[in-house]
């Protein structure tokens, strides 16, 4: 057998995790599991299948109507012309300078969604954003569809970043399990989500922590509409999805009218009760939030909520919850809501308890490590000022000129140009995707980088071919994860793929900006030099780390970062002295009225936290559409990645919809049948999965299926962004509104 045809076996990384790859004859050809991983997930099996699929992106492509001069229609139905690298790269380049040269940078928009690969150079988002830089700067977006929301809310709370909060200053899982006492979870801590990370989770543990707190006799309750949002073994108290928050509220008003409310600490650390209060008890509207009011509103018995609230109130409580609550429509309330109930129980900063953002929804929340700064290609200054929330992309698109709210600022859409996509697939994101798929006719020009025909690419104008993670060499480095990788390029790059990096040197060149995005070096030297700086860095923390050529021989290394004892969360020293720790907002204090916001005039986000029912949800359900849509994360995939081999599988697809027994039985469906999911935005079609696990009323359809052409009246493969609705979820925040969304479910004949 020839070198070339010889069996070889290497371990890689991604955001899901580690895994062996075998490699022979220039081909994957079957992945295992990493031993160093107790609860192994198995996307990995999919990665043969979908790097050397049909569908990749052979040639550099331009869409044949553009090149014709119709610039504004035709998108998602032109067939493409393949052309070679220089000639394509003429093409992009002479266009990006048009744009620049008539409407300037500001009418380019930079796309990106960062979860390409987990390798720290080959970092799609840091690529494009680099490269748009180099050339005199994009409109760029804010926050991301997982957490936009709070990213926004959250601040004006708390005084701290919220990804800040979230990734380094929460209780780790060890702290968990030692103090808490009853575990409260507003949407659930589901190990299904937490199979993937930024970056990379190397050891999946969720479930394993789950097993280790029902042996200590911890009570864990999962709140939502699905039982299935949390391990086996946790109460459920089944809930009508978007009311949180009246939940939320009503465990208050018990609090405080039963006398359980830590008053010491809320004169302490925090502003603005006082003007909360007359709200919550019904003094300022005549509607008291009482168990009796919210019960009808939400779903749970009245004696539940008192229990519950009688319960955190006698025990170490950590309340939790899902980034799924503030993706809908006025989703920054129950995020302020449950910092201002963790503040009413007195036990933020106390170890296991108050409250945390996101345990369960990616891996590395709750790891208990020494935080070591990552590698990170630099992307440049942007000399474009110009944000819009990344939520709001259609609208942008839509209503170039309109006046937008944003998080107390007057903010205008620009009129944008041109669109380059890398790294990302908003036909996955979005909402209301029959909706985008017009405003994207807009824009002169789509540019996109991307390994497969997915959607996004069906629907641009210049398409290049970009290799997968295991076609170029990388390092895996996550932040919250103590493993390092070697990425090694398995495989040579399949048909004529490049690397993002060399794509954008070869436009860079073109444009006379190759030095300025470059610096003079090679994909290997920027490897090296970004591990380099990263192994000073580590150096300085007291951390070994082995040179570039040592971590290639091994492989992968495991860091010793694992924190030993309790961690100091953001709160602990703010609880001991809060003069001399104050938090970072105008106040110092924990904020439950917010003066800033007050200001700001929303009447979708007033000073303080109130229930505002959605215009989407049970309670405004009406025959057309009678059931609530949830739509979570796959359990199969990293949101659509791997699609591409994974809907090839015999009766894969279309997705499968959960439904109660009742909503099947009043419609005629049983298990297996193919359903159709519309409203008035859009139909999907669905396969039916009966189960007493889900509220009745509600039906959950995952995303990941990828968006199908345009013309047909149905989505073909169940993508449930068909369905949803494309509106911010207040002016303050802006973020999508994705589960907030009513839906009708009829049986297909045929």
């Amino acid at each position: 057998m020839s070198d070339a045809r010889k069996s070889r076996t290497r371990i890689t990384t991604s955001h899901w995790g580690a895994f062996e790859v075998d490699v022979e004859g220039g081909r994957i050809v079957a992945t295992r599991p990493f031993a160093a991983d107790p609860h192994p997930t198995s996307i990995p099996d999919a990665i043969p299948a979908a790097v050397h699929h049909r569908a990749r992106v052979a040639r550099p492509s331009i869409r044949r109507g553009w090149l014709e001069g119709r610039r504004h229609e035709g998108r998602g139905r032109d067939d493409f012309l393949s052309l070679p690298w220089d000639e394509a790269l003429d093409i992009a380049a002479a266009e990006i300078a048009r744009v620049r040269r008539d409407h300037g940078n500001g009418a380019i928009f930079g796309g990106s969604y960062g979860w390409g690969s987990a390798g720290r150079f080959h970092h799609a988002q840091s690529q494009v954003h680099r490269f748009l830089n180099a050339v005199g700067g994009y409109v760029a977006s804010f926050g991301s569809y997982s957490t936009g929301c709070a990213q926004a809310i959250m601040p004006h709370v708390f005084g701290v970043n919220f990804l800040k909060l979230l990734y380094e200053h929460q209780d780790s899982w060890p702290v968990i399990h030692e103090h808490t006492e009853t575990l409260v979870m507003f949407g659930g801590i589901n190990p299904k989500n937490a199979q993937v990370s930024m970056g990379g989770i190397t050891r999946h543990e969720t479930a394993d922590w789950f097993d280790r707190f029902a042996a200590k006799g911890m009570t864990c309750v999962n709140i939502g509409p699905q039982q299935g949002d949390a391990p086996k073994g946790c109460d459920w108290l089944p809930l009508r999805p978007g009311s949180d928050t009246a939940l939320m509220l009503a465990l208050a008003y018990v609090l405080e009218s039963e006398g359980l409310t830590d008053h010491a600490f809320l004169d302490r650390y925090t502003v603005g009760f006082g003007r909360f209060r007359p709200y919550l008890m019904g003094d300022a509207d005549g509607q008291p939030k009482s168990p009796n009011w919210a019960a009808p509103l939400c779903g749970v018995d009245a004696d539940a909520i008192r229990a519950l609230a009688r319960r955190m109130a006698a025990t170490r409580t950590l309340i939790t919850v899902a980034w799924s609550l503030q993706r809908a429509e006025h989703g920054e309330q129950p995020y302020w809501m449950s910092a201002v109930l963790a503040a009413m129980l007195g036990q933020i900063g106390l170890p296991g308890g108050g409250v945390g953002y996101g345990y369960g929804a990616i891996g590395g929340v709750g790891h208990a490590l020494r935080r070591l700064s990552g590698m990170t290609l630099p992307q440049l200054d942007n000399p474009v000022k110009t944000m819009i929330p990344v939520a709001r992309i259609g609208d942008m698109l839509r209503h170039p000129g309109a006046p937008y709210d944003f998080n107390g600022r007057r903010e205008t859409y620009p009129d944008i140009r041109l669109i380059y996509w890398a790294g990302g697939n908003p036909y996955h994101h979005h909402q209301d995707l029959n909706a985008l798929h017009e405003a994207w006719q807009r824009p002169e020009t789509i540019i996109v980088n991307e390994p497969w025909w997915t959607a996004t690419a069906k629907r641009a104008d210049i398409v290049f071919p970009a290799t997968t993670p295991y076609e170029r060499e990388d390092i895996g480095r996550a932040p919250l994860d103590d493993y390092l990788f070697h990425m090694p390029r398995l495989v040579p790059p399949v048909g004529e793929a490049l690397d993002d990096y060399a794509i954008f040197t070869g436009l860079a060149e073109r444009l006379d900006a190759g030095e300025r995005f470059t610096e003079g070096r090679s994909a290997g030297d920027w490897i090296a030099q970004l591990y380099g700086d990263f192994r000073d860095r580590a150096a300085e923390a007291g951390v070994a780390v082995p040179d570039l050529d040592g971590l290639r021989a091994a492989n992968w290394v495991r860091l010793p970062i694992r924190a030993e004892g309790p961690n100091r969360t953001l709160f602990a020293p703010f609880r001991e002295d809060p003069d001399a720790a104050p938090l970072g907002t105008p106040s110092g204090r924990i904020e439950i009225f917010s003066e800033k916001i007050d200001g700001f005039g929303y009447g979708d986000c007033p000073g303080h936290p109130v229930w505002l029912p959605p215009s989407e949800w049970l309670g405004a359900a009406g025959p057309e559409a009678p059931l609530h849509l949830v739509s979570p994360q796959p359990g199969d995939k990293l949101h659509s990645q791997l699609e591409v081999a994974l809907a090839d599988s015999p009766g894969a697809r279309p997705a499968t919809l959960l439904l109660h027994p009742d909503d099947a039985r009043t419609r005629g469906i049983v298990a297996g049948d193919l359903l159709r999911v519309a409203n008035g935005r859009g139909a999907c079609r669905a396969r039916a999965c009966v189960t007493e696990a889900i509220l009745p009323g509600v039906v959950a359809l995952p995303t990941g299926a990828w968006y199908g052409d345009p013309g047909v009246n149905i989505d073909p493969d169940g993508n449930p962004n068909v369905l949803t609705r494309d509106i911010g979820t207040s002016r303050l925040g802006q973020g999508c509104s994705a589960h907030s969304a009513l839906v009708e479910v009829t049986r297909m004949e045929g």
